[in-house]
């Protein structure tokens, strides 16, 4: 069960970091622009280390399939390197010593905007600072960004990892409810055992061979003793076989033809089973029927012949 929570879980472990899904560098003759899109909006930690002839940027919380590099022959960058860490992913920038990087995230956070260029930009008189912020609020608008009504691929692993554990242990649970019926079951007084219908040729015995005995119905009231109900010509017999062998009741027109009959009569005799059980085997020769063994094959051969004599009685 454990394992099974640690599945479970592991994939909300991959939503907290953001996917890069692309980048693109755009060179412009005043700077250099690299647009990067993830898959869900980025909250991570931006971290820069400058030196002479490179800029290390750290993207901590986000992540990329492979590794990426690409060449650029310009004055503001020359070559840029793309990496995966564990928890962080690293870009490399090659540059030149006089430029500078300015990093910016769009609006709704699924686009970054690393910014390569001069660090004394040199601006026109009929430029000013409005005209340059309005210049980069543009230039963010036209970052390409993820829709947010649609799911990425990794809501689709977390959804059918869910799903599959779902039936797993609904599939567990199944099995548990099961096995506790089947002890259940077990457990239950002789009253409320399934009844055991033997024989189905018992039905037909009384037109195709009024010799031959068979077994209607058949119940266990524990583990030694067992209620059956024989069939031997037009007559039928109520027989306790076990350590006291007793015929409790015979039957002609009335015979019990369905487990429900045959249940209803053992209803309505359960406090005489239940005396009968008690009594020892030594005191078999006090009842109005019984036998001296507890073979099952010696009882149904006695019952022959004292079924057959009865039936030739009356």
């Amino acid at each position: 069960m454990k394992y099974m929570l640690l599945l479970l879980l592991l994939p909300f472990s991959l939503l907290n970091a953001s996917k890069i899904l692309s980048y693109n560098i755009y060179d412009r003759t005043d700077r250099v622009d690299v647009m990067i899109t993830f898959d869900t909006p980025y909250d991570g930690v931006i971290k820069q280390s400058i030196s002479p002839s490179s800029i290390l940027i750290k993207l901590n919380g986000a992540s990329i399939e492979s590794a990426k590099s690409k060449n650029i022959s310009s004055k503001f960058l020359r070559s840029i390197a793309i990496t995966p860490m564990s928890g962080q992913t690293q870009i490399l920038a090659s540059v030149p010593s006089s430029v500078k990087l300015l990093a910016s995230k769009t609006s709704d956070s699924y686009g970054l905007r690393l910014r390569f260029l001069t660090k004394t930009p040199i601006v026109n008189d009929t430029t000013n600072k409005e005209e340059l912020e309005e210049e980069n609020a543009n230039t963010l608008s036209m970052l390409p960004t993820k829709q947010t009504n649609d799911m990425s691929s990794s809501y689709y692993i977390v959804v059918s990892v869910l799903i599959i554990g779902i039936l797993i242990l609904f599939m567990i649970k199944k099995k548990l409810v099961m096995k506790n019926s089947q002890t259940s079951a077990k457990n239950l007084p002789w009253q409320f055992k399934e009844t055991k219908q033997v024989s189905n040729n018992a039905q037909n015995a009384e037109g195709s061979n009024h010799k031959q005995i068979a077994i209607r119905f058949q119940k266990a009231i524990d583990e030694r003793n067992s209620v059956v109900m024989l069939d031997f010509g037009e007559q039928s017999y109520l027989v306790l076989i076990g350590n006291s062998n007793i015929l409790l009741d015979k039957f002609k027109d009335d015979k019990p033809s369905t487990e429900e009959d045959f249940e209803s009569i053992l209803q309505n005799r359960h406090l005489e089973l239940e005396k009968f059980l008690k009594v020892q085997p030594s005191d078999n020769n006090n009842s109005f029927f019984s036998l001296p063994s507890n073979d099952p094959t010696e009882a149904l051969k006695a019952y022959k012949e004292r079924a057959a004599s009865m039936a030739y009685d009356s």
